[in-house]
């Protein structure tokens, strides 16, 4: 099978603008002695934009396919991934219920009513509240029983799940962005991308060893240690093989996960995540955000560091968006 057949068997709702930019950063590469290319996957185009447009093209696809009148989905307080779908559901026609899960302790009044938040109840979104951080089972289950009150209002709700224990359909928006990325550039050393749920991490790993291209993929891990993410992707990646019917072996040995930029936790800014933020954004004019990209950046600083980048390789960082988080961390600055 030809890898533009691969995706087509899946429904696909059209929410990108077109392919994404992938451009050089001249002056970060001077100072770090790198080439370093960033791929702007916060410039995805609806709702602020970011990496979850690209998944949420095969949720809502599936959804729009099923009849579906009614997204259900679930993410912490300042997700970029619930404000996408509340995008999505406007552009689609749908509604969309909003679980905001209390992931982040310690938090000030803009965590709660800024950035995503903000956002989301602009774009006409339900919110409901889910009281734990760490509990996929528990906030999947909690989506099951809203949707179970709406069905019985004659509604047809369509539930995006958190837990591993369903297809990754998100993550065929990442297999299409590896295709996309290797069509952009096929001569490159390294990519480094946050590693969350596993779905964008897995999703172009996949795409770019099904482009025949072999350069390590680096997993930034924003909110677990590395053991932990590597068992998530590597399930993430077993899952997606069998959903797109490709040989597991592909990818099975290629996962790297680092987490030295990971304290002190999910959502929360270190030191290492203040100066990368600051760093590029005063030699680059590029904003990161605070939860995924500022922690990818300075997971990279730390592969050169310790000899895992090296000097004049070429390397693609993604940029997965979530800017409007910004605004709910301005206490943090």
């Amino acid at each position: 099978m030809q890898n533009d057949e691969i995706l087509a068997r899946f429904p696909r709702a059209p929410l990108m603008n077109g392919e994404t930019p992938l451009v050089r950063l001249d002056r970060m590469s001077e100072r770090l002695e790198i080439d370093l290319w960033l791929k702007r996957d916060d410039l995805t185009g609806l709702g602020f934009g970011g990496n979850k447009t690209r998944q949420l093209e095969f949720y809502f696809g599936d959804a729009l396919a099923k009849g579906a009148d009614t997204v259900l989905i679930t993410g912490a307080v300042q997700s970029n991934y619930v404000r996408s779908a509340a995008a999505a559901a406007a552009k689609l026609g749908l509604s969309a219920i909003l679980q905001l899960e209390e992931r982040v302790a310690g938090m000030g009044e803009p965590y709660y009513t800024s950035g995503n938040v903000l956002l989301a109840k602009i774009l006409g979104a339900e919110h409901i509240s889910y009281p734990e951080g760490e509990d996929e089972a528990g906030a999947d289950a909690a989506l099951h029983a809203r949707s179970d009150q709406i069905k019985a209002n004659g509604r047809k709700p369509y539930v995006i799940h958190l837990g591993l224990d369903h297809p990754p359909l998100g993550a065929l928006g990442y297999v299409a962005a590896g295709l996309e990325l290797c069509e952009q550039m096929d001569d490159f050393d390294a990519v480094v991308v946050p590693s969350g749920s596993g779905a964008t991490h897995a999703g172009l790993l996949t795409g770019l060893r099904l482009s025949g291209q072999s350069a390590p993929v680096h997993g930034i891990c924003v909110r677990r240690d590395h053991q932990q993410q590597q068992h998530r992707v590597k399930t993430v990646l077993h899952k997606l093989s069998r959903l797109l019917d490709i040989d597991p072996k592909l990818t099975s040995d290629a996962v790297h996960a680092w987490d030295n930029a990971l304290a002190p936790g999910y959502g929360k800014m270190g030191l290492s995540t203040q100066h990368a933020l600051g760093l590029m954004a005063r030699t680059e004019g590029v904003f990161l955000d605070p939860v995924y990209t500022a922690k990818t950046f300075a997971g990279l600083l730390d592969l050169i560091e310790n000899g895992h980048i090296l000097t004049g390789q070429k390397v693609v960082m993604l940029h997965t968006g979530g800017l409007p988080a910004l605004f709910g961390y301005q206490e943090e600055f």
